[in-house]
């Protein structure tokens, strides 16, 4: 099925800011995981010391669109002043890692908990310094979904390199973690890094702006819209691209081969890679426990990354 048709059927759900299968919605509506004590949350650090790049003034004010009280969840929207919020694992887990998490949401919100403050939780649970990433959202009229979203990711991995040595972590191991339309820019980020798409603003962009590592769950927008079996332009797979984790389920509404065929182009070019496909899950689940196994995706990443980044 291609992301056209998919467009027809799930707008609602991309409105409300996620894609959400029956299976999973209950996730919503429980609790969130429990909060574990932090050594340190940052206030949000600007990414962009004015205006964005690009920014016109015509997007409405930040605020979070959920109006349902029983949805347990942030959707925030009219994302114009993105920011990085930094959050330190005790001193005596750290290892010295760095992962920008980038929530979903369709590239209309983001789910800023379920998708981002929960799982920043979860990285220092395991040693692990994230940096959580509020990138412009709405789509902004004239421009691909991912080109306001790709800026903020690269500027955010070169601020985090640049400033590596005070956040205690090494500046070759900082990676991005993505779900959804965060997947996607993840992967988009993975793979174009060779030039800045805005220009240079201070010696924090003297950094490089690829990440070392990729975690990629469930992942949106990684097919052609005509052909499942390719990957789209902005999506150049080459030996540069990082090692990379992904997480589907066969019955996420988004279609399992966003995850077989970027697995399939990182096996071409010999990239590192470990594939985990579930076959029930659906989509939007985060950390939040489900039914099914695929909410069990924490315990397979920390495996990886523990073989494959804290080892090295």
């Amino acid at each position: 099925m291609r992301l056209s048709l998919l467009c027809s059927s799930l707008s609602l759900l991309f409105t409300a800011g996620l894609i959400l299968s029956a299976s999973v919605a209950t996730a919503l509506t429980g609790d969130a995981p429990k909060s574990t004590p932090q050594d340190d949350v940052s206030a949000p650090i600007p990414l962009w010391s004015g205006v964005a790049p690009g920014e016109k003034g015509d997007i409405g004010e930040e605020h979070d669109s959920n109006t349902d009280p029983n949805r347990k969840i942030i959707l925030l929207t009219n994302v114009t002043k993105p920011t990085l919020t930094v959050y330190r694992p005790a001193k005596e887990k750290d290892k010295g890692v760095g992962v920008i998490v980038c929530p979903g949401g369709g590239y209309h919100i983001l789910a800023y908990d379920l998708e981002g403050t929960e799982i920043c939780k979860w990285f220092n649970s395991i040693g692990v310094t994230a940096f959580l990433l509020k990138y412009r959202v709405p789509i902004r009229k004239g421009l691909e979904r991912y080109a306001p979203p790709l800026q903020d990711a690269q500027r955010a991995l070169s601020i985090v390199r640049s400033r590596a040595k005070e956040w205690g972590v090494a500046p070759n191991k900082i990676g991005i973690l993505g779900f959804s339309a965060g997947g996607h820019l993840s992967a988009t980020a993975s793979n174009q890094f060779d030039k800045r798409t805005y220009t240079p603003v201070d010696d924090a962009d003297k950094e490089s702006c690829r990440p070392d590592f990729a975690l990629l769950i469930y992942p949106a927008y990684l097919t052609r819209e005509d052909d499942l079996t390719k990957l789209p332009a902005e999506l150049p797979v080459s030996t540069k691209t990082p090692p990379t984790f992904i997480v589907m389920a066969q019955d996420d509404p988004v279609k399992v081969e966003c995850a077989l065929t970027y697995a399939q182009a990182l096996q071409h070019e010999k990239v590192p890679l470990e594939l985990h496909i579930y076959p029930k899950g659906g989509h939007g689940y985060g950390l939040r426990k489900g039914a099914f196994v695929a909410t069990d995706w924490p315990k397979r990443a920390t495996h990886w990354l523990q073989n494959e980044i804290f080892s090295k």
